[in-house]
């Protein structure tokens, strides 16, 4: 398992969080391959920790559906599973429904503004063929809505299920498959600015359910 750049990378100790976010990420940017083995002592290595947080990391990307532990062997990246990715994808887009529902009520111009911003570094990103920078406006843009809801458990549910969809978004944007998203974006602002948390929230759903995973069959 080639981790990235090996030692060194992180000087101190990463709290427990820190180190799932670490090993999650490279799972989603494909730094961790599909069935690519995670070998302990490398993740150590890397990350500079004990085997304690990498084997409480590596649990909490089992139940994520990101890695599979082998009975009696290893833990290895999961592959691409069509089948799992639908379903995820139905609770992510039903989740993001639900928050657009709670938050357009309460949202205030700032908010609004900060996904008209989000929105426009997104188009940008996606035109420079940026997936990094899209990905993280993306985050941005549907974070505020998420935020605004207030509800604490449907965005630890979010963090939970988002990055399996994260590594297949991450083809799409490559393959510039994702433009229809700006609009369906500025749709969602259009509808939150005049107060329809219905109509947002139906934006927000479809949003969610017009990615397709193709390529990652």
């Amino acid at each position: 398992m080639p981790v990235p750049s090996l030692a060194g990378v992180h000087k101190r100790p990463l709290l427990r969080d820190n180190v799932f976010e670490s090993i999650r990420n490279a799972i989603v940017d494909g730094t961790f391959e599909p069935g690519e083995r995670l070998k302990d002592s490398e993740l150590e290595a890397w990350l500079g920790v004990s085997r304690t947080p990498i084997r409480e990391a590596l649990l909490r990307l089992e139940r994520a559906g990101l890695v599979i532990a082998l009975p009696g062997k290893s833990t290895i990246v999961a592959p691409f599973d069509l089948a799992s990715t639908l379903s995820t994808q139905q609770v992510v887009a039903g989740l993001h429904e639900l928050a657009a529902r709670l938050a357009v009520p309460v949202l205030a111009e700032p908010h609004v503004a900060a996904m008209e911003e989000a929105n426009a570094r997104f188009g940008r990103a996606l035109q420079e063929s940026d997936v990094d920078a899209a990905l993280a406006a993306d985050d941005e843009f549907h974070a505020v809505l998420v935020a605004a809801s207030g509800n604490p458990v449907l965005q630890e549910l979010l963090e939970q299920t988002t990055p399996v969809l994260r590594r297949v978004e991450r083809m799409r944007f490559a393959s510039f498959a994702a433009r229809e998203s700006v609009a369906q974006h500025a749709e969602i602002i259009r509808l939150a600015r005049l107060g329809d948390a219905e109509g947002a929230a139906r934006a927000c759903r479809d949003n969610w359910l017009s990615l397709r995973f193709a390529s990652a069959e």
